[in-house]
């Protein structure tokens, strides 16, 4: 009975988890044209901190459609554990990346359409050796989990490491380094997610009839979640504002997904228990979606796509053999015979380039 509720469980927290990866993929595009819209309506621009946006409705709309995935996202982390809901955000990769290039004209090469699809993978080999977490059932055991030291520690780094972030280190670099902001976002949220996790475990004893609004750590809680959910939107505008989309997206998964594993696996033991083959596993699929993110962000001005491919591979070919083409070849065919020159000329001007030849001493 326990292995079929289990079973249940696992499928509601994967669909809601896809939902929500859709949601929130969508509203980055919504926020992101609200946000254009207004730097041509000449407005202070959230990036120097403007908050014009506030009445711009497609801004609003991209509020309710991301509000929409964290609502998903949220029920997907009762119902599931962190490590199989948090890996699945790579679908907002994905949905980003898709449609920024169909409506902001911000264009996916191959390069990155190969980190799409290798994101994906990564994602579901996390999945499928996703360790299994230790049982929270109460608001009692959560808080026995919270004061845990390991936890404490982790806690107490993270808002140290976002203060220097935002006081310090941001108004000096955050206009041009696209890691100031999207690290402030990446690290608060797992704190947010540990929140939410124990809001889940909440509503779960409340719909039970157990007396949970009276449960100081409830409000605790609750009131965390609402600083950290405020303090990531307002720094991830900055991000959006400020870089490109297709770049923001990746990059706030990578190091969003890194701080929340290390975050569900010190507060509920994660890893303990894992098998060799499950760790190797994990980690593989994990790299498997850094390198889909680089692929992302490194050639993101490489304008390079499957069409180009067989005249870069021909090109690629007559530069390594040099003038193999011979001029009785060319003769052979008059019509042809200027064009074939011109190969050969050229061929063996960028062989003498590459070879560092003196002849031209």
């Amino acid at each position: 009975m326990s292995q079929t509720r289990g079973r249940y469980d696992f499928c509601i927290g994967l669909v809601l988890a896809m939902s929500s990866s859709i949601f929130i993929g969508g509203s980055f595009i919504l926020k992101k044209k609200g946000l254009l819209r207004l730097a041509r309506k000449g407005s202070m621009r959230a990036g120097q901190g403007g908050h014009a946006y506030l009445k711009e409705w497609l801004w609003w709309a991209g509020l309710l459609s991301m509000g929409a995935g964290e609502v998903a996202n949220f029920a997907a982390y009762a119902f599931a554990p962190a490590t199989l809901v948090t890996p699945l955000g790579a679908l907002s990769v994905l949905v980003s990346a898709i449609l920024s290039s169909f409506f902001l004209n911000e264009k996916l090469n191959l390069h990155g359409k190969i980190g799409c699809l290798l994101s994906i993978l990564g994602s579901t080999v996390m999945v499928i050796h996703a360790p299994q977490e230790e049982e929270v059932e109460t608001l009692n055991e959560m808080s026995h989990k919270l004061g845990d030291p390991g936890f404490v520690v982790f806690a107490t780094l993270v808002v140290i490491v976002s203060l220097i972030l935002i006081f310090v280190v941001g108004p000096r670099h955050g206009q041009t380094n696209i890691l100031v902001y999207i690290t402030i976002c990446s690290v608060i949220g797992a704190l947010s997610v540990s929140c939410v996790k124990g809001l889940g475990i909440a509503i779960k004893e409340l719909f039970a009839g157990k007396p949970v609004l009276k449960h100081p750590l409830f409000w605790i809680l609750l009131l965390s979640l609402i600083v950290c959910v405020s303090t990531q939107i307002n720094y991830l505008n900055r991000a959006l504002d400020i870089f490109n989309t297709s770049i923001v997206t990746p990059i706030y998964y990578v190091i969003f997904t890194t701080s929340v594993l290390t975050c569900s696996a010190i507060l509920f033991k994660e890893w303990q228990h894992m098998a060799a083959d499950d760790i190797i596993g994990t980690v593989s699929g994990f790299l498997t979606i850094i390198v889909g993110i680089f692929l992302l962000h490194a050639f993101k001005d490489v304008n390079f796509t499957l069409a180009n491919l067989p005249l870069s591979l021909r090109k690629d070919d007559r530069a390594a053999n040099g003038t193999l083409l011979s001029t009785y070849d060319c003769f052979n065919h008059d019509e042809e015979s200027s064009a074939c020159l011109g190969d050969i000329q050229s061929t063996e001007s960028l062989s003498t380039r590459r070879n560092g030849s003196l002849s031209a001493f």
